[in-house]
């Protein structure tokens, strides 16, 4: 069980150290955070952008001037490289820079050079809230604005896999809604529902899936004794998934900002984890990222 985003650092510590590959490295932010994640420990990274202006900010940052760059002054074309190198075998985590989001995750995509899976993007968020036993895991609160059945079900599959490969064999999910009752008129309910029919009928990973359930419900097992409902997921909830990206959004940013919960996050859906940081993110949230994509990579070699 991961109790915090510590251990999440620890255990890669216990891995073959990860190879990143950075779309557009000519950012400071990014670099500090591979800076960071070389001195944990836990990554190296192939630098691929325009290296005129990288070479300067490895020494402003204080990264080694041999860190391998593969000079692409294109940042388009760079970052459809650095996928490549994840595809190739050299890189098994795939990082944003200076690029644009959306043309970033259009070189994940690309047909070629990268990483599709036939399976939808999605946003997974892992938090550490003070006073809880474990991390909580979120989805999707970064990258599908309306999901409808078929894209929660991508969404859910995404993030089952990944939890597995983190060492949670069967992790209890609360597909998330307003309330326990299933109604035409609250669609969340109806996907819940159709949700837990899919799990119990194996057509998705293993795990333990509820829904609908209302986060007082997920949370706590005497909201569910006080609504008279018998659930196996209360109060042990591994990932909640969320039925919309406001909710998801807000739901992590309240932890945030009131709990005082620490978060990382990583994009699942290509065939290797992708960090795409926000500059808002601190410095530490970009390692733990960083540490998360490492983890769910799978390095299987001892150092």
């Amino acid at each position: 069980m991961l109790q915090s985003l510590a251990d999440v650092l620890i255990k890669v510590r216990d891995l073959a150290r990860c190879t990143i590959s950075v779309a557009a490295a000519q950012d400071k932010d990014v670099l500090q955070a591979v800076k960071a994640a070389g001195e944990s420990g836990l990554a190296q990274a192939i630098l691929v952008g325009d290296a005129g202006i990288i070479k300067p900010l490895l020494a402003e940052v204080g990264l080694s001037a041999d860190t391998p760059i593969v000079h692409e002054p294109d940042i388009n074309q760079a970052a459809l490289t650095a996928a490549w190198l994840v595809k190739c075998g050299e890189a098994q985590v795939l990082m944003k820079g200076a690029v644009n989001s959306s043309d970033f995750l259009r070189a994940v995509l690309h047909h070629e050079k990268g990483l599709r899976t036939g399976r939808l993007l999605s946003h997974l968020a892992a938090m550490e809230v003070p006073g809880e036993a474990k991390l909580a895991f979120v989805s999707d609160g970064g990258i599908n604005i309306a999901p409808g059945l078929k894209e929660k079900k991508d969404i859910l599959v995404n993030a089952l896999l990944t939890l597995h490969s983190l060492g949670i064999a069967e992790p209890h999910v609360a597909v998330l809604a307003a309330n326990e009752v299933v109604s035409p008129g609250m669609p969340a309910t109806v996907d819940a529902r159709a949700l837990v029919r899919m799990s119990l009928s194996g057509e998705l990973p293993a795990g333990i899936v509820e829904g609908p359930i209302a986060l007082d419900v997920a949370v706590s097992p005497a909201a569910a004794k006080h609504k008279d409902l018998s659930s196996q997921v209360s109060g042990k909830v591994d990932l909640y998934l969320v039925p919309n990206i406001e909710a998801g959004n807000i739901f992590g940013k309240t932890l945030i900002y009131y709990a005082g919960a620490k978060m990382a996050g990583i994009v699942l859906g290509a065939t290797h984890p992708v960090v795409m940081t926000s500059r808002a993110d601190t410095a530490e949230g970009k390692l733990y990222s960083i540490a998360l994509a490492c983890l769910a990579a799978g390095g299987t070699e001892r150092r």
